[in-house]
C-alpha cells in the first residue's frame, strides 16, 4: 500500500522557530504521523533563527523540512514583527513563501496527497493551487486543507496592495478576498481550501456564531460541510514530570510525594511561605484581555484574601503589567508576579502548583490545562473552544471529572470556580485521587494524529 504523502505548511515550526502554540502543533504534529507511516514533509520561511547552512532539516526520525530562503524577507530578528506593529512588507514575505512552495514541491520530487496549511500566513497556498496551478498535471491529485489556530489573526492588507498576489484582480471581490474594503488571506484560505478544520471540536461550532467568528462566520457558515475540529495534543517528551528536567524533583502518579516536594522548593525560590498545606494558584498566560484577565482584575483582591498563594508568569499589554504590579506591592506575602518569558520557571509552576487557572475569554484549543493535568495541577477553566472539550466539572461524590469549568463570561463565575476548587482540596484524600487520575489522562498527539490521517483520507476521496 502506497503510504500517503503529506505537506504541512506553517510559518513557524519547533525548535526552529517559534511565536505561540502553532509552532508546537507544527513540530510535533508531524513527528506523530510519520511514527504512524505517513510521509510526511514540513516546509517554513528561513528565519535568523533557523542557524542551518542547508536549505533542509529534520524533525522526528526522517521527517524532512524544507526552508524557505530569503534574507530580504525573513532574516530577521522577530517573525512577523515586535510587540507594536507588524512589518509593512508581511504581505510580500507571505506571497514569496507561498509562491516557493509549490516550485519546491517539483524540486524536490514530491507530489504531496495532501497539503496541509495552517493559519493566514499559508492561506495563499490554496489559492496558487486552484489559480496559477489549476491545470498543471502534478498537482491534479493534490488536495489541500487549511487549519484555523485562531480566527481572530486573519492576515489583513490595504485594497492597494492585492497586485502584490500576482492574482487576477476579479478575485478581489466579496465572494474570495475582499473584506470590509480590505484584503483577507484568512478568508480566501477558507474559500479556496477542499477542507477547513480547528484545533477543537468546540471551536469548530464557535467559529460558526457571531460572538466567535471574527467576521468570518458567514463564510465559514457557506463551507460549514467542509468544517471540523480535531483536539490538538501535548509532546510527553517535553511535558512529563518523571522525566523533566527542567523540575527540582522528577515524580510520577507513583511517587506523588516529589509534587509537594516541588511545591515547597518553589516556595522557597518565590519568596513565598513555605507550607505544602496553602493552596497554590498558578497562571502562565500572555497578559491580554482574550486570556479573561478581565475578569481576574475584578476579583484578585478578595481571591488574594483568602488563605492562598497566587504565582503569575507572563508578558503583554501594559495595563495588565500595571494591575499585577500593583497586586504585587498590595499582597507581598502571598504572591509571585514574573513579569518575563521563563521556560524553566513555567516548568515548575506546572509542578509545584495545586491548581491552574485558565479563565479565557476564547481558547482555539489551549495546552495549558493538558500540561497541568499531566504535572498533576488541576485546572480552573471556562467552558469554551479546546478548554471545554478537555476540561470537564469534577464532581466529589462520584468522582467523576478532572477539573472546574464555568460558563458565563463573568468575574463572579470564575471567582465561584475557583471556589470550588478550593473546597474540594480541603477533602485530601479525595484531591489527591483526583490528583493521580489527570496525571493519566492521555492527550498525546497520536490520537490526535490518527484523526489526522481520518480526514485527510477523507479529503483525497474528493472530487476537486
Amino acid at each position: 500500500m502506497m503510504k500517503l504523502k503529506v505537506l504541512l505548511v506553517s510559518s513557524e515550526v519547533v525548535p526552529f522557530a517559534k511565536t505561540g502554540g502553532l509552532a508546537d502543533v507544527a513540530g510535533s504534529l508531524p513527528i506523530a504521523l510519520e511514527e504512524l507511516g505517513v510521509d510526511i514533509r514540513v516546509i517554513m520561511p528561513k528565519y535568523a533563527s533557523v542557524r542551518i547552512g542547508i536549505d533542509e532539516s529534520v524533525i522526528g526520525k526522517d521527517a524532512k523540512v524544507y526552508f524557505v530562503k530569503n534574507d530580504d524577507y525573513y532574516n530577521r530578528k522577530e517573525l512577523y514583527g515586535d510587540r507594536f506593529s507588524d512589518y509593512n512588507d508581511n504581505l510580500d514575505r507571505f506571497v514569496f513563501f507561498a509562491k516557493a512552495i509549490p516550485e519546491r514541491c517539483k524540486k524536490e520530487d514530491f507530489c504531496p496527497d495532501i497539503i496541509h496549511c495552517n493559519d493566514w500566513q499559508s492561506a495563499l497556498v490554496p489559492v496558487y493551487l486552484n489559480t496559477t496551478y489549476k491545470y498543471d498535471p502534478w498537482f491534479s491529485g493534490t488536495r489541500t486543507l487549511f487549519t484555523i489556530h485562531n480566527l481572530a489573526y486573519q492576515g489583513l492588507f490595504d485594497k492597494d496592495e492585492f497586485p502584490k498576489t500576482g492574482l487576477d484582480q476579479a478575485l478581489f471581490s466579496i465572494n474570495y478576498f475582499e473584506y470590509y474594503g480590505k484584503v483577507n488571506l484568512m478568508k480566501a484560505g477558507i474559500v479556496y481550501s477542499d477542507a477547513i478544520s480547528t484545533v477543537s471540536p468546540t471551536y469548530a461550532k464557535e467559529i460558526l456564531t457571531k460572538e466567535f467568528g471574527c467576521g468570518l462566520e458567514g463564510v465559514l457558515k457557506i463551507r460549514e460541510n467542509a468544517l471540523s475540529g480535531i483536539l490538538n495534543g501535548i509532546d510527553y517528551g517535553i511535558w512529563n514530570p518523571a522525566t523533566d528536567p527542567k523540575i527540582f524533583k522528577k515524580y510520577s502518579v507513583d511517587t506523588i510525594d516529589g509534587k509537594y516536594l516541588n511545591k515547597e522548593l518553589l516556595q522557597k525560590e518565590l519568596g513565598l511561605k513555605v507550607d505544602r498545606d496553602i493552596p497554590m494558584i498558578g497562571l502562565i498566560s500572555r497578559l491580554a484581555d482574550q486570556k479573561g484577565l478581565d475578569l481576574l482584575a475584578k476579583i484578585i483582591d478578595d481571591l488574594l484574601k483568602l488563605k492562598v498563594q497566587f504565582v503569575v508568569l507572563g508578558t503583554g499589554d501594559n495595563k495588565y503589567h500595571a494591575l499585577f504590579m500593583k497586586m504585587a506591592k498590595a499582597h507581598p506575602k502571598n504572591t509571585s508576579i514574573n513579569l518575563k518569558f521563563d521556560a524553566v520557571l513555567a516548568q515548575k509552576i506546572y509542578a509545584g502548583c495545586d491548581i491552574f487557572l485558565v479563565p479565557s475569554k476564547y481558547e482555539p484549543c489551549g495546552l495549558s490545562q493538558m500540561i497541568s493535568f499531566k504535572y498533576g495541577t488541576i485546572p480552573v477553566v471556562r467552558q469554551t473552544g479546546g478548554l471545554a472539550d478537555s476540561v470537564k466539572e469534577f464532581d466529589p461524590r462520584t468522582g467523576g471529572g478532572n477539573g472546574f469549568t464555568f460558563a458565563e463570561y463573568k468575574p463572579q463565575a470564575l471567582f465561584s470556580a475557583i471556589k470550588k476548587a478550593l473546597s474540594a482540596r480541603e477533602n485530601r484524600k479525595a484531591w489527591n485521587e483526583l490528583v493521580k487520575k489527570v496525571m493519566g489522562l492521555d492527550f498525546s498527539w497520536e490520537a490526535s494524529a490518527k484523526e489526522y490521517i481520518g480526514l485527510y483520507t477523507k479529503i483525497t476521496g474528493m472530487s476537486r
